[in-house]
């Protein structure tokens, strides 16, 4: 029985899903689930090997995920985005770790990021650890944009880092601004979670004071600064967001 599966999750990555999977050709399986991309990433994932299968990505992120599980029979399985690169070090160790049974332990990686080809090293971007690795059988995901799981797992850490080519120009940065404040409002508002405008003013400008300040975004340079103002706009945005929903439910609650 094959061990170890490296499941990604992808839409129209064909810029960064070569390198990815490249990088994770020692598994046993390599499980790609696209959300009907339209620029050739199934095409190259095949190329290179990996099982590709298509799913909807209405439900967000933990359902994606969720159904990422049913795609393989493995016993341990590590998620990988399609912009991350695991290192000849991280492979090692997860072959390691993939020979335990795989009951009772999931593992946290250090994730070194990378925007617009720099390395960062404070505020928004600083390395984070990141729950990746779980036993195939106990694990379940909520949530729709930043997820969450459950596990009943005792948490530990890998030892070597995992690399995050995100945001390679400021294109792609906005797109993804847009799409994840829409989907986080929209979360918040299904949970019945209320704001106003002073409120999301004054989120906007705790996020700045804890990326530039409490993290230190300003040793990061002018690179630092513009990602901590960023932050503070995409907080801002996306409970302005979540007041228009509310201020849309009042208006068809007052039509009625």
């Amino acid at each position: 029985m094959p061990k170890l599966a490296v499941l990604i999750l992808t839409y129209n990555e064909k810029n960064n899903i070569k390198e990815c999977i490249e990088s994770a050709q020692f598994a046993d399986e390599i499980i790609v689930v696209d959300s009907f991309s339209n620029d050739g990433t199934q095409s190259i994932a095949k190329k290179l090997g990996a099982v590709v299968f298509e799913n909807g990505f209405e439900e967000g992120f933990a359902a994606q995920r969720n159904f990422a599980l049913t795609c393989t029979k493995c016993d341990w399985i590590f998620y990988l985005d399609a912009d991350e690169r695991i290192t000849q070090g991280l492979a090692e160790e997860l072959k390691e770790v993939s020979k335990q049974p795989a009951v009772g332990s999931s593992f946290e990686v250090l994730r070194q990021n990378f925007v617009l080809g720099k390395k960062m090293f404070h505020g928004v971007y600083q390395p984070d650890w990141s729950h990746r690795m779980y036993p195939r059988d106990s694990i379940k995901w909520e949530g729709i944009v930043h997820e969450r799981p459950n596990t009943n797992t005792v948490k530990k850490r890998l030892n070597e880092c995992l690399l995050h080519y995100t945001y390679s120009d400021w294109e792609k940065y906005f797109s993804t601004f847009n799409r994840y404040t829409t989907m986080m409002a929209s979360e918040y508002f299904k949970k019945g979670k209320k704001t106003g405008h002073i409120n999301s003013l004054l989120r906007a400008y705790f996020a700045f004071f804890q990326a530039y300040i409490l993290r230190q975004g300003f040793r990061d340079g002018k690179l630092g600064l513009t990602l901590s103002v960023f932050h503070a706009f995409y907080t801002m945005v996306k409970y302005q967001k979540l007041l228009f929903l509310q201020n849309e439910k009042m208006d068809r609650g007052a039509s009625v």
